[in-house]
């Protein structure tokens, strides 16, 4: 099967084990495509941990759960040296933690303190992690879906803006309709009397994902669109320009990885559509997720009870849509 059939049947055995958030699937392709980290958020119980972990069972691939609390330390992340005998020597080796895996789960990564954030912060920009001065390279495929819940703040550390600026999106997921609801009951059902088998013996093999990010690094972006998409960046820089309202709303904009998450996200989404060029459509497609966990609001804007997502709305408002020629 050809990489794009193999990318498909990923998104279809994902959407039949996480009724209902179609969205967040789509999501967490874009993000092992894109070969980037995402942050997802959301209320409890909306299957932030289910839909990672079925990407795991469907993609040959080291699954890695670390659940982030408050006393954890560097070393349960990285792992450390330790010390064995060997024909009565006592030499050291080191012994990978859990970061060391392809698809990393790190579950409520707000619940951390400041040094194991510094470990993730390393790990997800650089692509490897440092232990006793010594780097140790961490996987080719490499992707760290971290959650956090919007409510429960208590014992948290809240991320640092440097930190969130490396997650390639931020996701939000959201309640369900009651027609997945109720689809959702009879799927859990089924799989604890063993009558649903949601996952074959098949899996995607990594090569798929590798070949499917060579295909994307082909898809075409024009200059038009390139144009906007760094409009839509300026207009979170300089949102006086566009209008006083943004000004009004806006403390700091966006940083320059949003201009290149913007670009990439854009052409995986196009390439999702089985395009080979992006339009304005595909840059507003995920230009939500992009800069969500990026703008920094004014006091003005939470006083007005406007988020993140309604400035983006009014940017997109703002900025014009650039004609693609046919």
């Amino acid at each position: 099967m050809k990489a794009y059939d193999l990318i498909m049947l990923l998104q279809k055995k994902m959407n039949a084990s996480i009724i209902g958030q179609e969205h967040i699937v789509e999501r967490l392709i874009i993000g092992v495509l894109a070969n980037g980290n995402l942050l997802v958020e959301g209320l409890p119980g909306l299957a932030k941990t289910r839909a990672v972990r079925s990407m795991a069972k469907v993609i040959e691939s080291k699954f890695s759960r670390i659940q982030f609390t408050p006393d954890l330390v560097a070393s349960d992340v990285t792992g450390q040296e330790k010390m064995y005998e060997v024909e009565g020597e006592h030499k050291f080796r080191f012994e990978p933690g859990p970061i060391f895996g392809n698809i990393i789960l790190a579950d409520e990564i707000n619940r951390a303190p400041a040094k194991v954030q510094a470990v993730m912060l390393e790990a997800m920009e650089e692509r490897q992690v440092t232990v006793s001065g010594v780097t140790h390279k961490l996987p080719e495929l490499f992707i760290v879906m971290a959650t956090q819940n919007p409510i429960e703040q208590e014992g948290t550390f809240p991320l640092p803006e440097a930190q969130k600026d490396r997650f390639l999106m931020h996701v939000n997921i959201t309640y369900t309709d009651m027609a997945s609801e109720l689809e959702m009951i009879r799927l859990v059902r089924g799989e604890k009397s063993k009558k649903i088998q949601t996952f074959n013996n098949e899996k995607i093999s990594q090569k798929a994902i590798f070949v499917a990010r060579e295909e994307i690094a082909k898809v075409k972006t024009s200059d038009a669109i390139e144009k906007y998409i760094v409009e839509l960046v300026y207009a979170t820089r300089y949102p006086l320009r566009y209008s006083k309202q943004l000004d009004i709303f806006i403390e700091v904009g966006v940083s320059p990885r949003a201009t290149l998450a913007l670009d990439q996200c854009s052409r995986v989404y196009a390439w999702l559509q089985g395009r080979d060029d992006v339009t304005p459509r595909d840059v507003k497609s995920v230009i939500h997720d992009v800069f969500r966990h990026r703008i920094i609001r004014s006091h003005n804007a939470e006083i007005n009870e406007m988020d993140n997502d309604k400035i983006i709305d009014l940017i997109l408002v703002q900025v014009p849509v650039p004609r693609i020629e046919p």
